[in-house]
């Protein structure tokens, strides 16, 4: 079975990326994908667009449409500090804990370092007087004067959203339900005990004024786009690679802050099950930025993310981002250096090659310059390339560094190159991992122009490019399982633990996670079966840090063990409970790519179309991907072109497609 049976449905993912707004669109039987420029002011006008343009605006009224999205408005509204006026709450005497972190300087030998704005100012920082120790026992008990003046204090502030954040909440959360209640009718309110009830003060107290500050512009965001949607139902991708309803979503921003990159992570690991391919270093690079993460089985998840280096502590894909993207920019510095990025010239005006107004050389003209986009092939024909524009962008820049067009394109690509390789070392090398041992998959629509150069730069032989690996991240997101992942903190030596009391710990989180996502929007099919995973967070006693250990028998001798394996050494102390945490995971929308991905014998059949195009002084083969034949073997170079990607195959390398149209590459 490849898809839920369910007659007339039509099954619709949407990633919404900083320049393009990719539509994988899935009937259970044949599949489509659709691009159209992304509106980053209003990210719905692009997805209403592309419904308008597929066609598919009946089937929003007829409720013949499920649709899962990956957004960018919690990232984007986070890198550009773009939050709600958000107060703080907490307890008397800890209201500069947010200002005060971990005392953790960014630049360690910096004598005169930037002075840094703290997440809340201190004039919305409010304290009140109430506490409970460390064994939940009462120190100063919630009084009603007490509620009375902090009402008072906030509607004199008028914040659109409020943080609560009291000390040991993530034991009992009364308190916080107390005040959440008596203030809900002034703002958007985020408590701890909600967004992520462990230990940690600081951790805690960040995620919650992220998911307060980043609250009302993703639940206006998406209660706007379920009502333009209309009947449709509507799941959001998580940054832990699950999927929510809508409506969930819209109350826990902070945990979609990886949401689109996100979706790509979930179908890698359907080709890693087609493949049998299970070291995997993933690559994504869009128009924007780039993301890079390691697949040795599965996927890694962390709670050890950062956002403007602040900490995320909510379950996050293991990721490393960088600002360079097709649409990067490069520029030179008052000294004369190139630089690429971070800064990207986005949906509009874009790479200069669009034709829409660009002025700026960017990653894309410089491919566009040497010959590696098909002017008459790019997004399937359906938009021309201005080579002239990129031509005359290549040469400005160039004249500054005195070179012409074609030296400065290898340039920018060099530079770009170099920024994306150094992301791919820091998710491997950094972190023990050979990369030789692994296959670089890469998508995105500007991956495939350079993974040849990415692998060999890494010592790896092996690569995969997916079939339409320039709308991946919109196939994972009917790819993605829905899931809920909760946790909560019960510190105490493993061998207090009886395993009665575990057993109870995981059941309530279970029961918790189990009626959230059989929530009827969150599903078209509620009978379906789900399974539980259950972890424990585990350290030695006097540790700051814990290790995720997954539930079973011998749970010392595991922690013993994994702890050797990452830092070479175990301790002569005894092991202690931090976090118990469940994961309820349901049925993906698409359990199976075979049915989408089948090449027909008859395309099999067909030649290769071969022409010849002219790039700096070589001849280069350009192939359409659509008509190469299984188990056809090409050489580099070569270009293989298809709607909504390129792949350049540099000489050196040669590629193989599969059954399922996937292109194995190998370094000769």
């Amino acid at each position: 079975m490849s898809a839920k049976q369910t007659p007339n449905i039509n099954f619709l993912g949407i990633d919404a990326g900083g320049t393009f707004t990719d539509f994988v669109l899935f009937n259970g039987q044949t599949w489509r994908i659709h691009k159209v420029l992304s509106t980053p002011e209003n990210p719905a006008a692009a997805i209403l667009q592309g419904i308008e343009e597929l066609g598919l605006e009946k089937l929003l009224v007829t409720h013949q449409l499920v649709i899962t999205h990956g957004s960018t408005i919690a990232t984007n509204a986070a890198l550009e500090r773009k939050g709600a006026r958000t107060i703080y709450i907490t307890n008397t005497g800890f209201k500069d804990v947010l200002t005060i972190g971990r005392q953790a300087r960014r630049e360690l030998y910096n004598l005169n370092p930037p002075i840094i704005e703290p997440p809340v100012p201190e004039a919305l920082c409010l304290e009140i007087d109430c506490r409970r120790d460390a064994n939940n026992n009462v120190i100063k008990a919630l009084e009603e004067a007490q509620l009375d003046q902090l009402e008072q204090q906030v509607e004199a502030l008028q914040p659109e959203a409020i943080a609560i954040n009291l000390l040991f909440s993530f034991l009992d959360e009364r308190d916080e339900r107390a005040i959440e209640t008596r203030l809900a009718k002034y703002a958007f309110v985020s408590r701890s005990s909600f967004v992520l009830p462990v230990y940690k003060e600081y951790e805690r107290g960040m995620a919650t004024w992220l998911n307060a500050s980043l609250g009302p512009k993703v639940e206006q965001y998406m209660l706007t786009l379920k009502n333009q949607l209309k009947s449709a139902a509507v799941s959001v991708m998580q940054s832990s690679g699950g999927t929510i309803s809508i409506e969930q979503a819209s109350k826990r921003a902070v945990n979609l802050l990886l949401s689109g990159p996100a979706g790509g992570l979930a179908a890698v690991k359907q080709i890693s099950r087609h493949t049998g391919i299970d070291k995997i270093l993933s690559f994504d690079m869009g128009g924007t930025s780039t993301d890079v993460s390691l697949m040795d089985g599965d996927f890694r998840l962390s709670e050890e993310g950062t956002i403007n280096h602040w900490p995320v502590a909510v379950p996050m894909l293991d990721m490393e981002t960088i600002g360079a993207g097709g649409g990067s920019i490069a520029w030179t510095d008052t000294a004369g250096l190139l630089h690429v990025g971070p800064h990207s010239a986005g949906a509009q005006p874009g790479p200069a090659c669009y034709g829409l107004g660009g002025r700026m050389a960017t990653v894309t003209d410089a491919n566009a310059v040497l010959g590696r986009l098909q002017p008459e092939a790019f997004l399937g024909g359906s938009m021309s390339l201005d080579l002239d524009a990129a031509q005359k962008a290549m040469t400005k820049l160039g004249k500054s560094q005195h070179l012409d067009a074609d030296a400065m394109a290898h340039g920018i690509i060099e530079l770009a190159e170099q920024q994306m390789s150094a992301a791919l070392h820091n998710i491997s090398v950094k972190q023990g991992h050979n990369p030789a041992a692994f296959t670089l998959c890469c998508f995105g629509g500007a991956g495939g122009l350079h993974v040849c150069s990415l692998a060999e730069r890494l010592g790896m032989r092996s690569a995969l490019v997916p079939r339409n690996a320039g709308v991946f991240s919109a196939l994972g997101m009917l790819c993605a399982e829905e899931k809920r992942s909760l946790s909560k903190s019960h510190i105490c030596l493993l061998n207090d633990v009886t395993n009665a009391q575990l057993t109870t710990w995981f059941k309530e989180l279970a029961d918790q996670a189990l009626s959230e996502l059989t929530q009827p929007s969150d599903s078209i099919d509620n009978e379906q079966p789900m399974r539980i995973e259950k972890r424990l967070d585990l350290r030695y006693a006097g540790q700051s840090f814990s290790l995720d250990i997954a539930y079973g028998e011998n749970l010392e001798d595991a922690f013993i063990q994994h702890h050797k394996d990452r830092y070479g050494h175990q301790l002569p102390l005894p092991v202690e409970l931090v976090n118990v945490k469940v994961e309820v995971i349901g049925q993906a929308k698409i359990e199976s790519l075979e049915t989408i991905n089948q090449t027909s014998p008859a395309k099999q059949a067909k030649p290769i179309n071969n022409r010849l195009r002219r790039s700096g002084n070589e001849q280069i083969a350009v192939y359409n991907r659509d008509e190469l034949a299984v188990n056809q073997c090409i050489r580099g170079p070569a270009i293989i072109t298809e709607t909504a990607s390129t792949t350049w195959l540099k000489s050196g390398w040669r590629l193989q497609m599969d059954a399922l149209g996937n292109l194995l590459l190998k370094k000769s």
